[in-house]
């Protein structure tokens, strides 16, 4: 069945940005973005983003509130501080590490990132499964640990991450489309909805997220005009900072850096 899913793959993988690189850099940045954020609505902004700061240097150099006026529209704007203090620890200690379990001492990095930066930028056979590519392998492989195919574990990583998104999908899989289909046990299965994500509108989500919209329109905004507990929260998040009684994006030397602001933190839609 492996052999099934390359062959694939081989002729219906997806045309990325990302898939074009081995930058550990430009791989960073496109699986944070990925998180929590849909791959069309990733891939202009991922391109924007690597013309501003082309590498991992010009990342680390450049000042927290550009980087979050950067990421406006992305949602959940915690990931671009985490981007941000990652590239300034690769830059002190010289580079990106190779092992994966280096690579998880980096901020903001947890297994499968450090996973998918070590398979795709520096060639480790290992298994990197997001949540798509864990819905394929529970449905098609259930109770395997299916291994890596020996010298393909790209391909194979890949494979699963665009079959997941476009054809084993949550509720209703597109069996008749799938490779698989023909020896996999949960075939012609459906499933109950996933947990749905609490409602933004009225959430403190909301009031984080109009707060930090207002500072970075505003460049500066007294303490006591802000929503203390959404403030309280941002600045704990690193995504604001308070001085002289001012509130402000967290390195911002002059007032309002940008037309654009950081839009609402949950309002992006799950990766898929």
């Amino acid at each position: 069945m492996q052999e099934l899913l390359l062959a694939w793959y081989s002729q219906n993988k997806r045309d990325l940005p990302w898939r074009e690189t081995p930058d550990p850099y430009a791989i960073l940045v496109s699986e944070v973005m990925l998180q929590q954020t849909q791959v069309s609505r990733v891939v202009p902004r991922y391109l924007e983003w690597l013309e501003r700061w082309p590498t991992v240097d010009a990342l680390a150099a450049a000042t927290p509130a550009d980087v979050i006026q950067a990421w406006s529209g992305l949602g959940y704007n915690r990931r671009a501080v985490n981007l941000h203090r990652c590239a300034q620890a690769v830059v002190a200690r010289g580079g990106f590490p190779r092992e994966p379990a280096d690579l998880e001492k980096l901020p903001g990095i947890g297994p499968y990132t450090a996973a998918a930066v070590a398979c795709f930028a520096f060639g480790a056979q290992i298994a990197a499964p997001d949540t798509n590519a864990l819905r394929v392998l529970e449905r098609a492989f259930p109770g395997v640990d299916m291994p890596v195919p020996p010298g393909r574990a790209y391909e194979w990583n890949q494979a699963l991450f665009d079959l997941g998104r476009e054809v084993c999908i949550a509720r209703t899989p597109r069996c008749g489309a799938c490779p698989l289909a023909a020896g996999c046990p949960s075939r012609g299965r459906t499933y109950a909805p996933l947990r749905r994500q609490s409602r933004f509108e009225g959430s403190f989500r909301q009031r984080r997220a109009r707060l930090l919209r207002t500072i970075a329109a505003a460049g500066r905004l007294p303490e006591g005009e802000a929503d203390a507990e959404a403030l309280v929260s941002l600045v704990r998040d690193g995504l604001a900072e308070v001085s002289a009684g001012e509130a402000r994006l967290p390195g911002q030397t002059s007032l309002a850096t940008s037309a654009a602001s950081p839009s609402s933190e949950g309002s992006s839609a799950s990766g898929a």
